[in-house]
Formats: C-alpha cells, structure tokens, sequence
C-alpha cells in the first residue's frame, strides 16, 4: 500500500521535482494525494483528510514551515513531517519538532527514499515521535524560535502585542491574550485584564502602590524582579491558586 503524502512548497516547480522523485520511490511506494501552496490550505487540507507524511518546505509566505510543523503536532493523528528545504541552518530547530528527516534541496532519490523508509517503520509500529515540550512559536527578524511553556513566567498584552517573559529575556508574540488563557488555562491565571502569570512562578502575594492604578495588590514571580499588578477582580483566584 502506498503512502499518502502532502506537498508544502509555495514553488510549482518544486513540487513537480518532487513528485517525480516520488514516482520514482519503489520502496516505500508513495502516492502525492494532494498539495498546497502554503500553511493555511495545507492546514485545510490536513483537517480533512489523513496523510502519513508531510514533505514540508520551510521558508514560505505567511506561516513557515516550522510554525506549520508545531500546528501538525496538534492533530489527533499528526502525520510525520519530512523537512524538505534548501536552508541547512533550520535544521536544529526541525529536530526539535520531532521531524522524522530533513532533506536539503536539490534532494536526491536515494536520500527521499531512506526518509519515506522511516515514516514506514513509524507507521508500521502505529507510533508518533515522542511529544516535544508545548511551546510558543515566535517569528522574530526572519527566524523562528521555539519557547518553551514551562519557561514562561508571564503573558501581558500590550497594544497590538503580547509580551512573552521568561526569566533570560522577553519576546513579542502577535496573537490574542484571551485565546492563549482559554488554550493554557492549567498553566496560567490571569491575575489582570492585560496579564497571565505561570501559576508554577507565584512566589508572593504583596501590597503595591501603582501609578496608574494607585494602592493595590501585585504578585512576584520566581526569576525576576518585576510586579504584576493583580486586579481586585482578580484577588480571590490568586490567592486561592497559591493555597492550592
């Protein structure tokens, strides 16, 4: 039976090489059962149908490939992820989303054809690469980089962005402060309209005299010196999730 496979290049040309060089794969046999340009219709396309693997360029427009592959990792049944690109230097980052291979174009059969062998062997023993830990993905000056949950001592929306802060340094995330609360809801509290702090960093709960918002209460969080400010809204959950 012949693999499913998913093309993601934004280059025509590209997928028409490797769909030749599919062809060509005798064993494993493997089947292009569809394509996509870019992130959101390989993202649609995963939604609806099954694939055991993904050959996955990496940079592309809109989304990137690394960012596609953190998103695969969240389907029931991800399929495997095949990187397939012309940059080496992303390769670190490909292994530490779990990518089954990483080839560098122009690739060559024998090397297509030792990848598809390990999505066989992973299909064959009904098993997904381990899970990697949940991380926040940062697009930053035309790089991608992982942050892990776990080193996250607070998420505080500012403007059209959201500070992510870990305790080495701070990053800026495009997204919704709501969505990330309702997604990490037994990692984070909100302790304010604007802010989410990691329950695991609560040290102490203090009074705080704010410029803005006057006298009032704030939490400090394990590794850094900085106050949160904590909504009276707020107060009864903080103080009940540093009783739990």
């Amino acid at each position: 039976m012949s693999l499913r496979v998913l093309l993601v290049d934004d280059e025509a040309l590209a997928r028409l090489r490797l769909r030749a060089l599919l062809r060509a794969c005798a064993a494993p046999a493997a089947a292009v059962t569809a394509e996509a340009a870019d992130a959101a219709q390989a993202m649609e396309l995963l939604r609806r149908q099954p694939f055991d693997a993904v050959l996955l360029d990496i940079r592309m427009p809109g989304a990137d490939g690394l960012a596609l592959a953190q998103t695969v990792r969240s389907l029931p049944r991800p399929p495997a992820v095949v990187f397939v690109t012309a940059h080496a230097e992303h390769a670190v980052d490909a292994f530490d989303l779990e990518a089954v291979d990483y080839l560098t174009k122009p690739v060559r059969l024998e090397r297509l054809q030792a990848a598809l062998q390990k999505v066989e062997r992973l299909a064959g023993a009904g098993a997904q690469p381990p899970s990697a830990p949940e991380a926040l993905l940062i697009q930053d000056r035309g790089r991608t980089e992982r942050v892990p949950l776990a080193e996250v001592l607070y998420l505080k929306a500012e403007l059209k962005y959201i500070t992510v802060r870990t305790a080495a340094r701070s990053f800026i995330l495009d997204g919704s402060l709501s969505e990330l609360e309702e997604r990490h809801a037994a990692r984070f509290l909100r302790v304010h309209r604007n802010a989410l702090v990691a329950r695991h960093a609560i040290r102490a709960l203090e009074k705080h005299d704010d410029p803005e918002e006057g006298e009032g209460w704030a939490v400090r969080l394990s590794g850094i010196d900085e106050l949160l400010a904590v909504s009276r809204r707020q107060l009864g959950a903080v103080r009940e999730a540093m009783a739990a």
